[in-house]
């Protein structure tokens, strides 16, 4: 592949039971878990619902497992049984980096001073080629395409992913369950001012769908995606359709082979596998899938393996011509050590879409400034001697001297943090504590710190007016959130990144906490506070990969074998409406239904029906919901809150978030709102509920990893409750199948100005 993009500009700048009361737990869950009361004779709700249904699997683009060796990219589309299974979780990303440090994720930083800030000017050109290009293109030029196969197919994907009723990473083996969205801008330089609430986009003209749909209409597909395409295309959407009919693709959930039979239609020979606008459009889907599995880039041979098995003729080319085009950025990334000068450095390539990209620049220089300039200590040593613990009195003293701190613990360890924002208080700064989830009142989420709505307000300059930022949750944090957050923080002020290494990674692309650990350019504080009680050594076991068997005497934790989804679903109703209420006190409302996915005979569909149907039986006459129904709001990507339905009007779905009141617009419930009785374990993340009930069918074998076990068994505060039905697929789960692996920038970024800032001046 050519690099001479690259070579320019850095010479230019020289970079239970039945119930938990029937039998004593205390006993793992394992296939020899302890069988509780007599099963009773039969569901009390229906617990079967066809799949999510819809199209056949599209393969994403997995990650290296190592850098030196790229992982095989699925291969071709296969047509497969979407619904089948439970599935991956919808509303919440892939699974996240277990592990705090990943060895072999990362390249060691190398080259030194001149290699690492030639790197860091060349992207900073490259972005102003970019820029220079963008403004230059006049607008789109003309062609024509047609679908192939069943228009109907197509049509039925894109109304699944619009609606809601199914996320457009279903239609990709193995893909994170999140919404598509397009890559962002690069974040802004410092703004001026407070940044105003982003404008919701301009909906398309009449004119423009209309357009569309004549186009669609030659091509033999649906008039009725004239809308969504309209909307993706803008106003020029016709002529850019005409004369590319593969930018079919950039609309969720249509595959490369409804594109290619769209643009044999309209282009007739014309259109073939190797033609320039269909390998640019595929470089660019092909990165926006491994986005929705976390990645932010991807190892060049890993694309061009993944260009060949669409039938790319040659990959090699295609990928070069997408990079001088800039609709692609290209980086070296030095492997091993420094070497001797006169030899050549060992580098890998990745390639990657620009919002990402600029995204984890922004995050890396941001981190690195607040990391060289806090300000003075105050009187933190009389705060730390004050502090609850050691491990508190630890945190508070790393912060005394430093500008950006982590902290890794469990739940219990959240505690710490939170000890850490009373010191600072009482010694008179402005603290904010920002967590994934809504949580307690001294702390805010980060969605809504970002937006405004919460939190201290920005100063004059657009920054967060604040001498000390606190993130729970840090796991969770996507790199375009984490950049943004991090832009707000103003020099002096002090950062700290608190969270569990081992619980479900973010939903968005990146893994921030972990690339942070992994680059070790920062103090880290490790907690001494383990989690407490039969339910915390359970978890703790799991996340070493172990799934031990605990003493409960106080039926903390209880397993329930069951044959199938639907005696799952069956007991699953029966702890949560009868068992867990008579054991303990705890009432239903507060009990916490947890399953793999959405779909399958004991998804979250068909235990939230039963649920439903047991707890506040109705006619659903709000767009399927009535008054009481617990719910779950997802207003964006890796955000679920949960809520209750008050009532329905005009205006659309009224909900009570804790004492808040929001409405869902009428066109947005169906896509933005589930019923909340069961969730996924990614939606769980951030939340802990009294009582947990873990629901593991059968057909949930194949989607169970360590971290999602580890997260999903750590929701519980008082006590868990495992409906097992998978048999030897949980043991082997937590003791063999780790995160997949995410390709990411950001610990070598930060190692490399790591590195630069520690040379000498010439």
């Amino acid at each position: 592949m050519s690099t001479d993009r690259q070579a320019e500009a850095a010479t230019a700048a020289a970079e239970a039971d039945s119930g938990p009361d029937a039998e004593p737990a205390g006993q793992a869950p394992t296939a020899a878990g302890a069988v509780p009361g007599e099963p009773e004779a039969g569901p009390s709700a229906p617990h079967g619902e066809a799949g999510d249904g819809g199209q056949g699997a599209e393969p994403p683009v997995d990650g290296p497992q190592d850098p030196a060796a790229a992982a095989d990219p699925a291969g071709p589309e296969e047509d497969a049984d979407a619904g089948a299974g439970a599935g991956a979780d919808s509303d919440g990303g892939t699974a996240g980096e277990g592990e705090a440090e990943d060895a072999g994720a990362e390249p060691a930083a190398g080259g030194g001073l001149s290699e690492a800030q030639a790197e860091l000017a060349a992207q900073k050109i490259e972005r102003e080629r970019i820029a220079r290009r963008k403004a230059e293109r006049e607008g789109p030029v003309e062609a024509g395409a047609k679908l192939s196969g069943k228009a109907a197919d197509l049509l039925a994907a894109v109304r699944a992913v619009e609606s809601g009723a199914k996320p457009s990473a279903d239609y990709f083996d193995d893909a994170p369950a999140a919404p598509r969205k397009a890559a962002p801008a690069p974040p802004a330089p410092r703004p001026a001012a407070a940044p105003a609430p982003a404008a919701a986009p301009a909906a398309p003209s009449a004119d423009a769908v209309d357009g569309v749909r004549a186009v669609l209409a030659r091509g033999g597909a649906p008039e009725s995606l004239a809308g969504p395409v309209a909307a993706v295309l803008g106003d020029g959407a016709a002529q850019e359709l005409a004369e590319n009919p593969w930018r079919l693709l950039e609309v969720p959930a249509v595959r490369p082979s409804q594109a290619d039979g769209f643009a044999r239609a309209l282009l007739g020979a014309g259109a073939g596998p190797g033609d320039e606008r269909r390998t640019a459009v595929l470089v660019g889907w092909l990165l926006e899938q491994a986005g929705l599995k976390g990645h932010t880039a991807l190892e060049a041979p890993v694309l061009e393996k993944a260009l060949a098995q669409y039938g790319v003729p040659d990959p090699g080319e295609a990928l070069e011509q997408s990079i001088a085009e800039a609709s692609v950025l290209v980086f070296h990334e030095p492997l091993g050590p420094p070497v001797e000068e006169g030899q050549e450095q060992p580098v890998r390539i990745l390639v990657g879409l620009e919002g990402a990209a600029m995204a984890e620049e922004s995050l890396a220089d941001g981190l690195a400034r607040l990391a060289g300039t806090f300000d003075g200590p105050a009187d933190w040593e009389q705060a730390a001697a004050a502090a609850p613990d050691r491990s508190s009195a630890e945190l508070i003293r790393a912060v005394a001297g430093h500008g950006l701190v982590t902290h890794t613990g469990g739940e219990a360890a959240r505690a710490e943090p939170l000890a850490l924002a009373a010191a600072a208080r009482g010694l008179g700064l402005r603290v904010c504590v920002a967590a994934h989830a809504p949580g307690g009142e001294d702390s805010v989420t980060v969605a809504e710190l970002l937006s405004g709505r919460e939190g201290p307000g920005r100063d004059a300059d657009g920054q967060f007016a604040l001498d000390l930022l606190i993130v729970l949750d840090a796991p969770q944090l996507d790199v375009e959130s984490a950049a943004a957050l991090v832009e707000g923080v103003a020099d002096g002020a002090r950062l700290v990144l608190s969270g569990d290494p081992a619980v479900l990674g973010s939903a968005g692309a990146g893994r921030v906490f972990a690339d942070v650990l992994a680059a070790r350019t920062c103090p880290q504080l490790v907690s001494r506070t383990p989690d407490p009680g039969p339910i915390g050594e359970l978890v703790s076991g799991v996340g070493i990969g172990e799934l031990n068997q605990v003493d409960a005497p106080g039926k903390e934790v209880v397993i329930v074998p069951v044959q199938d989804a639907g005696e799952a679903v069956h007991r699953a109703v029966q702890l949560v409406a009868e068992s867990v209420p008579r054991a303990f006190g705890i009432p239903a409302d507060c009990v916490q239904v947890i399953t793999v996915g959405h779909g399958g005979s004991a998804g979250t569909r068909a235990l939230n029906a039963a649920l439903k149907e047991r707890l506040n039986p109705g006619p659903g006459r709000f767009g399927g919901f009535d008054p009481g129904d617990r719910v779950v709001h997802v207003p964006s990507q890796g955000r679920a809150l949960p809520a209750r339905v008050v009532s329905a009007d005009a205006q659309g779905l009224h909900l009570d978030r804790a004492g808040a009141r929001i409405v869902v617009a009428k066109e947005l419930v169906e896509s933005q709102v589930r019923h909340g009785w069961a969730v996924t374990a990614h939606q769980a993340v951030g939340a802990r509920w009294p009582a947990v009930v873990v629901v593991l069918p059968g057909d949930a074998a194949q989607a169970l990893s360590r971290d999602w076990v580890y997260t999903a068994f750590g929701r519980a505060e008082r006590h868990l409750s495992v409906v097992h039905g998978v048999d030897q697929a949980l043991p082997r789960a937590v003791a063999e199948v780790l995160p997949k692996p995410r390709t990411t920038r950001l610990a070598g970024l930060l190692k490399a100005l790591a590195a630069a800032g520690e040379q000498p001046e010439q």
